[in-house]
């Protein structure tokens, strides 16, 4: 773990929100761990700290989105000859893996954020007296931010130093690598806790972490480690939720936390420095403002770098005929007189440029579906994992009848297929092609194709990929060099 981080935590508190909601703006003040937890109100600012670095995690240039999507055949970049400056985004794109890295450095870096006051919560709090209730909520949440972090951490970085308890001297700001067996048993013993721990949807306040959410985090580390019973199990635990019936209304701000929403990471649109900004970050570019007015309906500046996480055609034409997702999640504007795809999902009316009120979906009801039917068709019993694939695809919705796929091998592919469109830029197609060993295939033939029409994929005419990318595709990223350069155990 990164010393300043470490000591940053530990030398000052200024974790919490103030007490009027979770979502607002962190105190000012910053005492010292011994001084400040002495009341339940103290833990509750804390844990309320401990979420925000998500919103950095998923936002911004440098969010989850550039590992999650564009390292995989769904999303690209636009390539700008007229300015290189963002180019460690392409070094995302074409597996051109650098420990300097910003991206993923911003991602490593982010998690341990989130232990490292998650740890400074859970270490003192059954020291302090106060209502049990609200304690096993507090810790639950701890639980779950850990967990969740660590999953994050292994599943791109493999093994990683296990910190579960706050660094107070420099020499124990730096850790071994853990072997991945023993991250993993430490994320299933978080997530079991979080579960047993934390209320249910119906009772805890709206973004908070819930009973279900820890059980579909537990659900998606058993999916990784194929443990098809115990995920299967576990799923169906996640009980309390129902799809949304219109599609567009899953990722409306207007219907954050609604029925299908198991856990969203939240932005609030306004001037207190908590908006998101995906639309923005998404954005075709160069592209001027009046074209960019022509979507949003507000004064715009004109844009000049590259375009991030563009749709490739690869996705658009993995959609099928009526499927109603397609129009949800991709449309076209027009960026130098040109008509290009862009992720639509997070497009929505807002007042203030580059300030908008969209939420991230991290787990949905539609994604324990299809776990779920994956886990069954894992068992080898095809024709019930039809029956919870069916409850997704074969939905008003969608407009789609129910897949009439036969066998596993067959009922497999569908799943697969269904995963890609219905959680299509929500950060799960890289991890997917991973973990169903499918990474190398698909992202060859994807680079074959890319390379021989890269006019295709929004490179200028006259500008090539280089001819080794996608010719060593790596499954996982190089520990931040600055880590690698403080920690003496590397």
């Amino acid at each position: 773990m990164n010393k300043n981080i470490f000591w940053a935590i530990i030398l000052m508190v200024s974790l919490g929100a103030c007490k009027k909601g979770f979502l607002e703006i962190p105190a000012k003040t910053a005492l010292s761990t011994p001084v400040f937890f002495k009341t339940e109100s103290d833990f509750q600012q804390a844990i309320n700290g401990a979420y925000a670095p998500l919103r950095g995690l998923y936002g911004g240039q440098n969010g989850a989105w550039a590992m999650g999507e564009q390292r995989s055949d769904n999303t690209t970049y636009k390539y700008n000859p007229n300015d290189r400056g963002s180019i460690q985004s392409e070094y995302i794109k074409d597996f051109t893996d650098d420990a300097n890295n910003p991206v993923s450095a911003n991602k490593y870096f982010t998690d341990y954020s989130i232990i490292a006051r998650v740890n400074q919560v859970l270490e003192p709090i059954d020291g302090i007296d106060f209502g049990a209730a609200s304690k096993n909520n507090i810790k639950g949440q701890a639980y779950f931010l850990r967990a969740f972090a660590y999953f994050d951490l292994v599943q791109y970085f493999g093994q990683v130093p296990l910190h579960l308890k706050p660094a107070k001297t420099l020499d124990e700001t730096s850790l071994p690598l853990s072997s991945v067996e023993n991250v993993y048993a430490q994320i299933i013993a978080d997530a079991k806790q979080a579960a047993t721990l934390l209320p249910n949807k119906a009772s805890q306040e709206a973004g908070r972490a819930t009973s279900g959410a820890a059980k579909t985090l537990l659900g998606n580390v058993y999916m990784v480690l194929k443990r098809w019973a115990d995920a299967e199990a576990i799923l169906k635990e996640v009980t309390g939720y129902s799809l949304v019936s219109d599609y567009n209304n899953v990722f409306n701000p207007s219907q954050k936390n609604n029925s299908e929403s198991v856990f969203e990471i939240q932005y609030k649109e306004g001037n207190e420095g908590l908006s998101s900004n995906f639309f923005y970050t998404f954005l075709i570019q160069p592209i001027s403002a009046a074209e960019i007015t022509a979507i949003t309906g507000i004064q715009e500046v004109p844009r000049t770098i590259q375009g991030f996480n563009l749709p490739t055609p690869d996705i658009i034409a993995a959609y099928e005929a009526n499927d109603k997702r397609k129009d949800a999640s991709i449309g076209y504007l027009t960026a130098g007189g040109v008509s290009y795809p862009y992720i639509k999902k997070y497009s929505h009316p807002h007042a203030v440029t580059n300030n908008t009120n969209d939420n991230w979906p991290v787990y949905r009801y539609a994604e324990v579906l299809l776990f779920l039917a994956e886990a069954v068709n894992e068992q080898n019993r095809p024709g019930d994992a039809l029956t919870y694939l069916n409850m997704v695809r074969a939905n008003p919705r969608t407009g789609l009848t129910a897949s009439l796929a036969s066998g596993q091998t067959a009922v497999r592919d569908a799943i697969q297929n269904e995963r890609r469109v219905e959680l299509a830029f929500e950060n799960k197609r890289w991890p997917d092609l991973v973990r169903t060993g499918k990474a190398d295939e698909v992202m060859k033939a994807f680079g074959i194709r890319f390379k021989a029409n890269p006019l295709n994929y929004y490179f200028p005419a006259g500008i090539t990929p280089s001819p080794a990318s996608y010719t060593n595709i790596r499954l996982l990223f190089p520990i931040p060099a600055s880590e690698v350069a403080l920690n003496p155990y590397f």
